[in-house]
């Protein structure tokens, strides 16, 4: 059966935390394959009937009905159906700045690109959902919030110590607490003084971890979200330079101008104007 797909056109996209590009279904002929290849975006399959093998790296995953695997950015993969039972499946392209650290969450990654769903249910109508929405005014907005539901299902599905025969470490722990209270305060006035109080650690120490973690320190991640965030907030033509930066922590719009253009290499404005 001839697949179908949906492809999605949204504007500005190169600086949103999260976006949907396209989507689509397929119930694969006997032993239908694709690769070895690479993709430029994320994709997430998602198995409704059926069986095949996945083969990334040195490494291969029968998977059946109730699993999924995803594709990552230029990474080689290589899947195909069953001969006997060949499987059909949903996916769903998409990229964003933020895009690496939803799957960061998953704990899925090329050493770990397969996943058994948490609610099937929920995945199992993703894709219809995403259909219906799209001949709905507001669609497009529609759709995002059911990837935002995707990545939710896929952190949902992420394995239990018992399955990866390990715990979470505290660093990591304390890494994820500081990651959340940047994403509650990033409009406030918050210092990086602030984000250690509130895991309980000293700033220096936090600061490592996320060197090791992310290798940039604790200030820059902080300053690079808030900049992805008023990437986006600059898309809204209604929204002056002043007010995204308020919107943001500073009340200084020059200052805002600076590390704006420290980070993405463009002004306020000129983000604006190439977008």
């Amino acid at each position: 059966m001839s697949p179908i797909e949906m492809n999605v056109v949204p504007t500005g996209w190169t600086q949103m935390e999260l976006v949907l590009l396209f989507f689509g279904w397929e119930a694969c002929d006997p032993a239908h394959y694709w690769g070895p290849g690479v993709r430029d975006s994320y994709v997430v399959h998602y198995i409704h009937e059926g069986r095949g093998t996945v083969y990334m790296g040195d490494r291969e995953y029968k998977l059946n009905r109730g699993q999924g695997f995803v594709i990552l950015p230029d990474t080689l993969i290589h899947y195909e159906a069953d001969p006997q039972e060949p499987w059909t499946y949903s996916w769903f392209g998409f990229k964003g700045v933020q895009a690496k650290a939803f799957m960061q969450r998953a704990q899925l990654s090329p050493e770990r690109p397969v996943y058994d769903a948490h609610d099937m249910n929920t995945m199992e109508h993703l894709y219809t959902e995403m259909v219906q929405a799209s001949t709905r005014p507001g669609g497009d907005v529609m759709n995002q919030s059911l990837l935002y539901r995707l990545m939710a299902e896929l952190i949902s599905s992420s394995p239990v110590e018992e399955e990866i025969g390990q715990l979470l470490s505290s660093k990591e722990t304390y890494i994820r607490q500081a990651v959340q209270f940047m994403e509650n305060r990033y409009s406030q006035r918050t210092s990086i003084l602030d984000i250690a109080q509130a895991v309980g650690l000293d700033r220096t120490y936090l600061s490592g971890l996320f060197k090791e973690r992310y290798g940039m320190s604790l200030q820059s991640f902080f300053l690079e979200y808030r900049m992805n965030r008023a990437a986006e907030l600059l898309q809204n033509p209604g929204l002056s330079v002043s007010e995204v930066a308020h919107s943001v922590g500073y009340t200084d719009p020059l200052l805002f101008s600076k590390m704006f253009k420290r980070v993405t290499g463009v002004s306020p404005k000129g983000s604006r104007n190439r977008d």
